[in-house]
Parts: C-alpha cells; structure tokens; sequence
C-alpha cells in the first residue's frame, strides 16, 4: 500500500463520504487512492476556493467532508476560501509566493546516492534558517532509515537548532538512535556557550564519545569548564590558545592537540578575508600568465610555417 492510501482509508475510517477535488500533479497519488475507496464519493470542482466552501457548506448539513488540492498556491486559496482562513492564508503567503519562495513549495532535486552530499543555508534569511535546517536533517534522517549504509552526518554551526525546543529535541533524539542505522553523527558550532544553555544541547554534548575543544572567550568558559570537568591548567590553555590549538576529548582521557592543515586544506577552508583576497588574486595572474604564453606560442608557431613557393608559368620552347 502507499502512504496516499492510508491517507485515504482514515478519512473513511472517521465517517467522510464526499470529497471535494482540486486536481494538480501533486495530488495526483491522493487522487489515485480516492478512486479505490468505495465507502468515499469524489466531487471535481474546478478552483480551490469553491472546493473549501463546498466542504463547508456540505459539513454543516451532511456531517464530515474534506477537500484535496494542490500545494503551494492551491493551498493558500483553499485557505481564501474558508471562513476565517483569510489571515493564515495571508502569513503563509510569503513562503509560497513571496520573498520566501523557492525553498518550501517545490520538490527536491537533492541526488542522495553522491559520495558527498552538501546543504548550504548561507544564504537564507536568519528567520528561515532554523526551519530550513530542521528540514534538511529530517529529509536525511528519513534516508537514513530506509537503507542501512555506513553515512556521516555533520552539522554546522548546530546552535541554531539549539534556539527552539523542537528543533533541538529532534537532533538529540537523532543522536541517540543513529548508531542503529550506522550513522556517525557530528556537531559543530563556534558558540558553545548557547549551545550548552539548551538542556539538549548539554545532553548531546554528554553522549558523545570523543570532543573537540577549542579556543574559548572568556564568557563561556566557566560554563565549559563545568560541563567537561576541566583543570585550571586546562582552562588556561582554552583561552590562550592559537589558531587549530585545542583540547581533544576520547572518554575519560584528555589531550592537548595542534591542528595543522595542509597547504591544499588551507587553500579550500580558509574563510579569512585577506586569505580569499590573495588567492582571487593569484588566480587571475596565472589566468593572465596562461593567456600570455598561448598568444606566445601562437606568435612563435607563426614564425616556423615556411613560405610557400608561388609556381612560374611555363616558357614555351624555342624550335630552330
């Protein structure tokens, strides 16, 4: 059975007999669902907001009724068209077809079967940030349940799951059962002191085998050296630490550590401005050096084509 006839079987399981339907190609599995079901009667109507006064005005004499239609647009119309609904359909606006559009009302196109699979939300506007990546760990978790494979899971500045209840339950949660789907599970973030704040977050921190310190300020290392149990030398060497300079956490041991980065390494991650400036830079004197030396070579090339002979007309022979 697909998930569209489950659906379809607890409305008729609740009582409903009529369904009014928008049809749209996202729909289309509901659709097919309703067609198999005896016990509903479908209605087509031709526009969301017909269908949602329909539904209305059919539950208040006939009982329960429901509507199916299209996402996005469809959605906020149906919603035009209910009593009451004219102020959710006016909030969800934006996130269909405002300045929000484009991240929640279209298909994914992501390829899980890659070797590296990256979600970027440097762009998104800070209030959408928290929902997008709560999205993009709940679409991987579901992956991961559905086919057992050895997987890394690492998420980026994590403190921002740690802002809202949900969100945060959700990612501890995730911790805590990806070992029986072989998933390793990573968490970064460069604020631990509003990552430790969350209940969850200090629970993720306390079920993590192995952690990575590194330098800290001096407003967040109170709550550090509280939550792993440092020694005074060890809360020195945080906050005087240099760049890649840390303590590394496996169990019960301790380790200064001094992370070096190839030049290769460097050259990829680096995020310091001066740093990406030189290497723009760089990158356009080696484009110029190339287009110089191939004009070079051309010029070069030029000067070796020998000269082609121009052939004479033949003297006529002279007889005695």
């Amino acid at each position: 059975m697909k998930l569209s006839d489950y659906v379809i079987h607890y409305l008729a399981d609740l009582g409903i007999k009529h369904v009014f339907v928008v049809t749209g190609g996202y729909a289309v599995n509901l659709i097919d669902s309703l067609h198999q079901e005896p016990r509903i009667t479908h209605i087509a109507v031709n526009h969301e907001q017909v269908a949602a006064m329909a539904s209305e005005a059919y539950s208040r004499f006939a009982g329960l009724s429901a509507v199916i239609t299209t996402n996005a647009p469809g959605s906020l119309n149906l919603l035009n068209g209910i009593d009451g609904g004219e102020n959710l359909a006016e909030r969800l606006k934006k996130y269909t077809d405002g300045t929000f559009s484009g991240l929640f009302n279209n298909r994914t196109n992501i390829d899980m079967d890659n070797q590296l699979v990256i979600f970027s939300v440097r762009d998104l506007e800070d209030e959408l940030r928290p929902m997008a990546v709560y999205m993009i760990v709940n679409y991987i978790w579901n992956i991961v349940r559905s086919k057992l494979k050895k997987r890394i899971l690492v998420v980026d500045e994590a403190w921002w799951l740690m802002q809202h209840e949900d969100s945060a339950r959700f990612i501890f949660a995730l911790v805590k059962r990806c070992r029986k789907y072989y998933l390793g599970v990573t968490t970064i973030t460069q604020d631990v002191n509003d990552f430790l704040l969350s209940p969850y977050g200090q629970a993720i921190v306390t079920n993590s085998p192995m952690q990575v310190l590194l330098r800290q300020s001096t407003a967040s290392i109170d709550i550090v050296s509280k939550t792993f149990m440092l020694t005074q030398g060890e809360r020195y060497l945080l906050l005087e630490s240099g760049v890649g300079e840390g303590i590394f956490f496996a169990g019960n041991k301790h380790a200064a550590i001094k992370i070096i980065a190839s030049y290769t390494e460097d050259q990829i991650i680096t995020s310091d401005p001066r740093q990406l400036l030189e290497i723009e830079e760089a990158k356009k004197e080696f484009e110029n050096a190339q287009l110089e030396g191939f004009g070079a070579t051309q010029e070069k090339e030029d000067d070796q084509v020998p000269a082609t002979a121009t052939p004479q007309p033949a003297q006529p022979a002279s007889v005695a």
